[in-house]
């Protein structure tokens, strides 16, 4: 535990530069934090500068794409208030970016209808293409209405400036036309295959309808393909990339261990389709049957600029009476919360195809003052650093053969704290990400918000980069591994490393901020 301990003051010291926060308003009495290390009840800032968040409510189900015209990615996403009207809800926002970390909202998109007998008087995801041929945005979304005969649709929207929208009130798509669903005929998808032709993909029960236009306006059906066994796969996302086409699909099985963002892949979009006759043959050769993240990302889509894919999904929020009981209470070992704040991930492909994701170059360039590190405790088996602020970069190389962990919202007098385990799998071939809520009064693991294995890097050595915006929490490992999570009270509270039973070097640390 000696050498744990002295490599840990080492790599502190060679952390930078300047110094953190000093002096606080706590009520009426200024607070000196400086060297201090007990637990905080702090409340985060109420708005979120890297992963979105709109001012009142939050993001469901991103819609982005590149807007070639305007020269900027446009994400847009089914709003989602705290108290939804019973029928009209879910009317589609947006918000622009160049980069994925700075974004400007545009506010109301598309309306629901204003009936409760309307088709859209309930919104669901669906996608944006902007077709040069007639120079038309076309907006395809579900409509949801339960008064309807078919409670999904496919419906759209034009526009010739993305300012101003015109329903397509004498169109429709419905399911049931073809074989398909009256109640789950849902997210379409369209994109450009090999063959020039538009393409569309839609949910329905545990089919992918595939239909087919010249023009973008007439559609027609021409069969359909498998989901995931007995899953309901929503919010397809296909594209192609080098010599690869992607399928992104959520995997809705409420599971723990398997609701989340994944991809299949092959080398024509014919054999995308056959992929799913078989998923168990047909999983990537990632050893993580496609799994993108944690479940703490869901009903993610991606977009591309020509030179970088980046994908955005969203990340539920938790409730509960108190701070504690907010990061244990949804999503613990149950659903999580549905919608929150956008996360946005970096597409890196691998030379064998294979995908994972990996930390947007504007986000990391964002966080640009660096902090000074300090040991506050050095306890049994962990290392116990000072405050952090409310968006932190913290980063790290840890090279060890054991089981480590990431702790956050810990003071030196926590009876609870959680943290961000890397564990031994499968003998130690493979490490997954598990959430834990340690200490005495901790309740231990949190089913919920498990992540996925990933190979045991050959030198043992762990790149770790965290970014953390509020109570949105990203941990990429080595551009292989990528973990999301929600974790409120995180500012104004020290952290710490931690190891179990073996020992961990660590080196390099640096906490930056903006």
């Amino acid at each position: 535990m000696k050498t744990f301990i002295k490599i840990f003051l080492f790599a502190s010291l060679m952390g930078a530069a300047f110094h953190c926060c000093t002096k606080e308003s706590y009520g009426d009495t200024p607070r000196n934090w400086e060297g201090t290390s007990e637990y905080f009840a702090s409340a985060d800032e109420k708005g979120f500068g890297t992963y979105y968040t709109p001012a009142i409510g939050r993001c469901g189900d991103p819609m982005p794409f590149y807007d070639s015209k305007a020269g900027e990615f446009k994400v847009l996403y089914l709003q989602e208030y705290e108290i939804n009207s019973t029928y009209n809800f879910h009317p589609i926002w947006g918000i622009s970016t160049k980069d994925g970390a700075n974004y400007v909202s545009l506010g109301e998109v598309l309306p629901t209808g204003t009936s409760i007998y309307e088709q859209d008087a309930a919104i669901g995801t669906g996608c944006c293409v902007y077709n040069e041929a007639d120079q038309l945005y076309y907006l395809y979304y579900t409509g949801h209405n339960g008064n309807c005969t078919n409670r999904e649709v496919v419906l759209r929207a034009t526009s010739p400036d993305f300012k101003t929208w015109t329903k397509d009130l004498l169109w429709a798509l419905k399911g049931d036309t073809d074989g398909y669903s009256k109640t789950d005929f849902r997210d379409p998808q369209i994109f450009k295959a090999d063959d020039g032709k538009w393409h569309m993909v839609i949910s329905s029960n545990l089919k992918f309808a595939d239909y087919v236009s010249d023009n973008m306006k007439d559609w027609t059906h021409v069969g359909s393909f498998n989901m995931v066994w007995d899953r309901m796969c929503e919010c397809p996302d296909v594209f192609k990339m080098g010599e690869w086409w992607y399928l992104v699909y959520s995997e809705g099985y409420r599971a723990p261990w398997s609701r989340k963002v994944k991809y299949m892949m092959a080398k024509s979009w014919d054999e995308l389709k056959a992929c799913f006759s078989d998923p168990g043959a047909h999983w990537p050769a990632d050893g993580k049957e496609g799994v993108l993240d944690s479940r703490a990302f869901y009903a993610a889509k991606t977009a591309s600029n020509g030179t970088d894919r980046y994908i955005w999904g969203w990340c539920p929020y938790r409730v509960g009476s108190d701070i504690h009981e907010r990061n244990v209470n949804v999503g613990a070992d149950s659903e999580p919360a549905w919608a929150g704040a956008l996360v946005c991930h970096k597409i890196i492909q691998h030379e064998n195809g294979t995908l994972t994701v990996g930390a947007v170059p504007a986000i990391d360039a964002k966080y640009n003052q660096s902090q000074e590190v300090t040991i506050l405790e050095n306890g049994n088996g962990y290392t116990l650093y000072n405050r952090l602020g409310a968006h932190n970069h913290i980063s790290f190389t840890a090279t060890t053969a054991d089981r480590f962990g990431i702790s956050l919202v810990r003071g030196s007098d926590s009876k609870k704290y959680y943290t961000m385990v890397v564990n031994p799998e499968d003998g130690g071939a493979f490490r997954k990400i598990n959430f834990e809520q340690e200490g005495e009064e901790g309740k231990g693991f949190i089913e919920g918000i498990d992540g996925y294995r990933f190979a045991t890097p050959a030198d043992n050595k762990y790149k770790v980069d965290i970014y953390t915006d509020n109570s949105v929490v990203v941990m990429y490992i080595n551009d292989v591994c990528a973990y999301t999570n929600r974790i409120y009270g995180i500012q104004k509270n020290c952290w710490s490393i931690n190891t179990y039973d073996g020992d961990v070097k660590v080196e390099d640390i640096k906490v930056a901020q903006y």
